[in-house]
């Protein structure tokens, strides 16, 4: 029997059963991002009521102000994925939301990247200095860079082996598995689950 990347058996799913599976592991994922991103949202709107916030040079109010519009737009870009959902519930849309909301997904984290390396920045810059914040907001941005787009890149390239043998072995194309939709071939009369109906 093929295996799946995660060493077990492949998974027999209609095209809509995939759907609801990836897209309920990405409500998963968004649930993380989007507690950090509130959390950093929170902070920001009551920097600016301190007392220490009328003292800020141009540049840490430039700073501040950008930092605040990239946590909002953060935000938005996690939440969209609901309101898509929201508004295609029930039209049989679900894998063109999965794909849509990975994308929003994936820009969303790529914003947080920027937000957390503008607050970091900030915050160094009061306390220590300019080129102390340069430095620090430096090194945040290439963490992110690293965690959360080299990291995966090798994961996935140390799966790829394993990945191109299962499919091999179960006489498919070598590509994602997640990604690409499967056709129901099974008669109409015998679709009786919501999942199988296309359902939301």
């Amino acid at each position: 029997m093929a295996e799946d990347r995660s060493g077990g058996p492949t998974r027999h799913e209609t095209r809509f059963e995939r759907a609801d599976r990836n897209f309920s592991e990405l409500l998963q994922e968004l649930r993380v991002t989007q507690t950090g991103v509130q959390i950093l949202f929170a902070f920001l709107l009551t920097l600016a009521f301190t007392p220490r916030f009328p003292s800020l040079d141009t540049l840490q109010r430039v700073t501040y102000v950008t930092t605040l519009l990239l946590a909002v737009l953060a935000a938005a870009l996690f939440t969209a994925p609901a309101a898509l959902h929201r508004s295609l519930f029930q039209q049989r849309a679900k894998p063109q939301i999965v794909r849509w909301s990975s994308d929003l997904a994936r820009a969303g984290m790529a914003v947080l990247a920027l937000a957390l390396t503008g607050s970091v920045l900030l915050v160094v810059d009061v306390t220590l200095g300019r080129v102390g914040g340069f430095l620090a907001g430096a090194g945040t941005l290439l963490m992110c860079v690293g965690l959360w787009g080299v990291l995966p890149r090798v994961v996935r390239r140390e799966v790829a082996p394993a990945r191109a043998a299962a499919a091999r072995a179960a006489d498919m194309p070598e590509d994602d598995e997640d990604a690409r939709p499967t056709e129901d071939v099974r008669p109409s009369a015998q679709v009786s689950s919501p999942a199988e109906r296309g359902d939301d």
